[in-house]
């Protein structure tokens, strides 16, 4: 086999991103591409100019919270009005606008953010109390479409916008864009790309063309931000230049976190935070609350693990005792350990509601649709779902889904076990991590390059976290040893053994000594 040099690796991950369409903010599309963004647009101008109630109704993971963000700050800094907002709680209200939501909304016009889409029964409600809705999704389509005043989404069949796969923070930004064009405000809508940055990755939005070029911009707008939630961040975690793994896996979670365990306007009023005294008062409760978002999880996935039948195409669990805003990553926990399709429901009484997460190989929305007459409702998009249907279904749920898994397509770009290409330990070092960095932004289907090492002896294996939920292992490959940290769900593993991995790079430093180790993602 012929040695792979770092100039390979640059052509490798060059050839990955030759099709982007948008490689600079210059070339990113107009809102006017959207489909009932000048409708929109016109009413919600309208309800400024007649002083009428403006209500914007959020959801309660990352991207439902900071679309709300982007909203109120614009309509309160640029516009200069303060507006009603409202993220629904999950444990009361269940998810997006809701004839409960209503029960609170009376006047005025409402503006989704992140939600609405499946939204048919409050469209009904707000026509009957003659309140105008303006629903700004990104979820996919179904048949039912609410009978609202104006829908934005870019998943609509007769939408012009050329990238369909953006977040719902992303659409709210739009919405924005177009009412300050319509009203010729001054605001830099420059000062959002901080929180769009954020929900782009907390969402897994794909991390090409529109998305790539946006956060690239982003990471250097949240790096500088003077946001009071921001900084409060950066000086806990001792970030000075964020990348989007410090997003993935510190800042994403602690917003999700919220919504998860209480209340999604508790990670609101964090990004809205007017001072750092205020920001770092929230933050400590954020951290507080996702150390037990962590301890539950773990405790969730392990019964989960024992209760799921892994031999079928799709992984299902439930219970009556897992909390159900935890549920969801638990689900991913699942995809990622089987690489298969994974729904984990929490029972109450007689029914189960349920998170859906996907690998990528099938579309988790046309694989619910063609399940649907067994489910109470249904929404999601390509890679994660929400769902429900009553106890007495779940049999038949169970054999048809599994069914239904090869009655759907698998996806062109879907590729399992990827990695960029085999390397020997010869070449883990400065050079390849900084080859690699300059790639930055990853994401999904850009994703962080992983690369193949083979036969390699397991000299040690330590257990670590403060939960002891992840390990330690030194490899030898004959010449030289690396440590490799797990943070995924591996047990195959021994001391003594040869295996073949597949892991990315990281870089260590401590004690002013540096040094470049792997990060574990499968053996082989």
């Amino acid at each position: 086999m012929k040695k792979v040099t770092l100039n390979d690796i640059k052509e490798l991950l060059e050839s990955r991103i030759s099709k982007d369409e948008i490689t600079s903010l210059k070339e990113i599309p107009a809102p006017i591409h959207f489909k009932d963004i000048e409708k929109a647009t016109k009413r919600i101008c309208q309800a400024i100019k007649e002083d009428e109630t403006i209500n914007i109704v959020g959801d309660y993971d990352a991207d439902g919270v900071i679309s709300t963000a982007i909203m109120v700050e614009f309509f309160t800094k640029a516009v200069g009005i303060e507006v009603n907002y409202l993220i629904p709680n999950r444990f009361t209200h269940g998810y997006g606008i809701s004839a409960k939501i209503l029960d609170d909304i009376y006047e005025g016009i409402i503006i989704t953010v992140d939600n609405g889409i499946s939204a048919v029964e409050a469209a009904q409600i707000c026509k009957q109390r003659g309140l105008d809705l303006i629903i700004t999704d990104h979820h996919t389509v179904g048949v039912d479409i609410p009978d609202a005043y104006a829908i934005v989404n870019p998943k609509q069949d007769d939408c012009e916008f050329p990238f369909s796969d953006i977040c719902g923070a992303n659409v709210a930004w739009y919405l924005c864009a177009s009412i300050k064009k319509e009203l010729g405000l001054p605001f830099n809508l420059m000062e959002l790309f901080d929180l769009l940055t954020i929900a782009i990755i907390a969402d897994v939005m794909p991390m090409k063309s529109l998305n790539k070029t946006i956060v690239k911009r982003g990471l250097q707008e949240l790096s500088n931000s003077k946001r009071p939630a921001i900084v409060a961040i950066k000086e806990r975690f001792n970030l000075k230049n964020i990348n989007e793994e410090d997003i993935g896996f510190k800042i994403a979670p602690l917003i999700n976190c919220a919504g998860r365990m209480e209340d999604a306007s508790i990670a609101l009023e964090f990004l809205l935070s007017f001072d750092e005294y205020e920001a770092n008062e929230q933050l400590d409760y954020l951290i507080e609350l996702n150390e037990t978002r962590k301890k539950e999880q773990l405790s969730i996935f392990e019964e989960a693990k024992e209760k799921s039948d892994a031999n079928g195409n799709v992984v299902l669990a439930y219970s009556d005792s897992w909390n159900e805003g935890i549920i969801g990553i638990v689900a991913a926990k699942l995809c990622e350990k089987y690489k298969k399709p994974s729904f984990v429901f929490r029972q109450n009484g007689l029914t189960l509601k349920g998170s859906g997460r996907g690998n990528g190989e099938v579309n988790l929305h046309t694989l619910l649709s063609k399940v649907s007459h067994l489910l109470t409702g249904f929404g999601g998009h390509k890679g994660a779902a929400g769902l429900s249907l009553k106890m007495a279904n779940f049999p038949k749920f169970q054999e048809e889904i599994n069914k239904a898994y090869h009655l759907v397509p698998k996806e062109t770009d879907f590729v399992s076990s990827e990695f960029l290409c085999e390397i020997d330990f010869s070449l883990v070092g400065r050079e390849l991590f900084e080859l690699i960095n300059s790639f930055r932004p990853f994401g999904l289907e850009n994703t962080l390059p992983i690369f193949k090492f083979s036969n390699l002896k397991v000299v040690e294996i330590k257990i670590i976290g403060k939960n002891k939920e992840y390990k330690k292992i030194t490899f030898d490959d004959g010449i030289s040893k690396i440590e490799g940290l797990v943070f995924v769900d591996i047990d195959n593993i021994n001391e003594g053994e040869t295996v073949n991995i597949l892991a990315t790079i990281d870089k260590n430093e401590f004690r002013n000594e540096t040094t470049y180790n792997l990060l574990l993602k499968e053996i082989i």
